[in-house]
């Protein structure tokens, strides 16, 4: 059995996304366990959006064997409550595989779980999350992170994503994959992949040079100079560059390079494709090229990513 832990002021998709996940799993294989709400009182749950669960109380988890902790406004009420941080650590010291859900990581360092462990949350609580559990080796800019049985993934929808590869863990890649697409998913993310998108990172990723950046983005191995894409655009170079970086907050010459190291990087940590592959492709031409991008980007090259990559999924495979 799969317990969901809400709590006042949570936040809906949380809960709410995770549990089709594992809903939808059930109709492709009878193997995957049932699902309940639980909370520290019985009864209506009222999330941040003003919609209601309705959740057991906490005796209800003696069959659970995960336990997703939603994140939401009111985690910091849950993290000083008393009755649910023991919860969560009575269900740990039973060997229960336990998931957090956005800032639901906030109960997880609060109950000492993450302490010396690698972990995630919404990248806008970094800051305040590593003053205030510095044991926590947090990775901001990770979908999910699995460390042994303990789980943590980014913002809301992120959840969903931890869910789809619990169930490829549990029930194999084909049904995770047949999940996905009954949810209409383009395709499950990996743990790996960065949280951060370039095209919403802009100030108005779909103004009027949103179809340019989208065109761009599905042809980053053209031949894409300013004079170029102005010319796509129907505007002189001059004009264009003024309006581009005006609109969207970025040059078109630094918009390109980071589409290009975003698509390269999750090629670089996803597959074994060689880097000067890669680096052709998405438009770097030069592996040289491209190593600078990424240490401008990341701090690392990609033989670095890579490897980090490698090492996280061997480690989860051991786990």
């Amino acid at each position: 059995m799969i317990g969901f832990l809400i709590f006042p002021e949570f936040q809906l998709l949380d809960a709410a996304g995770p549990i089709s996940v594992f809903e939808i799993a059930r109709r492709h294989t009878p193997d995957a366990p049932r699902v309940i709400t639980i909370a520290t009182t019985a009864g209506a749950v009222r999330s941040s959006s003003g919609i209601e669960m309705l959740a057991r109380n906490l005796r209800s988890a003696s069959s659970v064997t995960t336990l997703f902790v939603a994140g939401g406004e009111g985690v910091e009420a849950a993290a000083l409550c008393e009755t649910t941080i023991a919860f969560i650590q009575r269900l740990a010291s039973r060997g229960v595989r336990i998931a957090s859900v956005c800032n639901g990581a906030y109960l997880l360092a609060q109950a000492g779980l993450l302490d010396g462990r690698c972990a995630t949350t919404h990248w806008s609580c970094t800051r305040d999350f590593i003053g205030r559990y510095p044991k926590v080796r947090l990775e901001p800019d990770q979908i999910f992170i699995r460390d042994d049985h303990v789980w943590t993934s980014a913002g809301i929808t992120a959840g969903i994503d931890l869910a789809l590869a619990m169930i490829a863990q549990d029930h194999g890649e084909e049904v995770s994959q047949a999940t996905a697409r009954q949810l209409v998913l383009y395709h499950r993310r990996s743990g790996g992949q960065s949280q951060f998108s370039t095209l919403l990172e802009l100030k108005t990723p779909n103004g009027r040079f949103g179809g340019l950046l989208s065109w761009v983005r599905e042809n980053l191995d053209a031949h894409l100079t300013v004079e170029a894409l102005a010319e796509r655009a129907g505007l002189s170079t001059r004009h264009f560059v003024r309006s581009f970086t005006a609109e969207t907050g970025s040059t078109p010459t630094k918009a390109v390079e980071r589409l290009r190291v975003e698509v390269a990087r999750e090629r670089v940590q996803s597959s074994g494709e060689a880097i000067e592959r890669v680096a052709e492709t998405t438009g770097f031409r030069d592996p040289e090229r491209m190593r600078r991008a990424f240490i401008r980007a990341f701090g690392q090259p990609p033989q670095s990513l890579r490897r980090s990559a490698r090492s996280a999924g061997e480690a989860a495979g051991r786990s």
